[in-house]
């Protein structure tokens, strides 16, 4: 995701209070997103895959507007096919692949397997945007697709494989969408939470065809159902999305780029805890070299910002 223009911290607020308060953002975002993968896991026990889909990804548009009517900021609909284009990726391909992949796959190995995302972009916006790959980016990309090889395990016969596939079809499917939200945005000005929220509204629109079109079961009202829905809709969406924001303006784009570590990091310890699934020794370490260039790609775009700024 891409950050709206930096904006200066109130004078009231000292610059160190303030990065203190973004990174506690920044830790809680990663808490939510991070234990979501556990939570969606658990869910598809009581509801189809695509109907909790559907259903998630309409009360998180709900959520995302109600939050623009109390901030008072605009909800203009502008360049309506772009906008359709991203919620088709970014909401609705998106969240039916990782929702499908869980059916299957691990709460942890799924969060690590779409968290290839920034290493599918760097190729695509080579080619769709003209941004060479430099330097590190390189080295980076090499470690990750050797971990992504790892924790595949094309070498042995599993019951995951297709899981596996529509995890990673999840991450190139978000980094598709990332190229589409960029040249979106090279093109003109959005604010971002009103482009977030018509997108999920268009992708939520589609993924309720889909789960009207597709034959499913009943869902099983149990609590648990209810408060998934509840923590997707309130907590990993509206309050995950005004944290994003908050960060976005307080902190570097390559420093919030970091929280990129935690989220599937805390994806795999949760779903280690709560549901037993313990990572393989191949797993184990492909999930650490992936974390690990992920971490390369973070501090290279951290170091790029700095030079660009003078080094300060």
């Amino acid at each position: 995701m891409s950050s709206p223009a930096t904006q200066a911290a109130a004078p009231s607020s000292s610059p160190s209070r303030t990065s203190r308060l973004a990174l506690c953002a920044l830790a809680v975002l990663s808490l939510i997103w991070g234990y979501n993968w556990v939570v969606m896991k658990q869910v598809i026990q009581y509801v189809d895959p695509f109907d909790f889909s559907a259903i998630r990804t309409v009360l998180g548009a709900a959520t995302l507007f109600l939050v623009l009517v109390v901030l008072r900021k605009p909800m203009t609909l502008v360049a309506a096919r772009q906008v359709m284009l991203l919620g088709v990726l970014q909401t609705a391909a998106f969240t039916a692949l990782i929702q499908w992949a869980l059916v299957a796959g691990g709460a942890g190995k799924t969060a690590v397997l779409v968290y290839t995302m920034p290493f599918w972009v760097i190729p695509m916006a080579w080619w769709a945007l003209g941004e060479r790959v430099r330097g590190l980016q390189w080295g980076a990309i090499a470690i990750a697709g050797f971990g992504l090889v790892l924790i595949l395990e094309p070498w042995a016969a599993g019951g995951s494989a297709f899981s596996n596939l529509l995890a990673v079809g999840g991450g190139l499917t978000w980094a598709a969408s990332a190229v589409v939200a960029k040249r979106m945005r090279l093109a003109r000005e959005f604010d971002l939470l009103a482009l977030t929220a018509w997108q999920m509204l268009f992708g939520a629109l589609a993924l309720c065809i889909v789960a009207l079109v597709l034959p499913s079961r009943p869902i099983d009202p149990t609590p648990y159902f209810f408060a998934a829905l509840a923590f997707n809709a309130v907590f990993a969406t509206g309050l995950a999305w005004l944290l994003w924001l908050y960060i976005l303006q307080h902190l570097s784009t390559g420093m919030a780029g970091l929280s990129a570590l935690g989220i599937p990091m805390i994806g795999v310890l949760a779903g280690w805890i709560e549901l037993g699934e313990r990572p393989s020794a191949a797993e184990f370490a492909g999930m650490l070299l992936i974390g690990g260039a992920l971490a390369m790609i973070s501090l290279w775009s951290l170091w790029n910002a700095r030079r660009a700024n003078g080094g300060r």
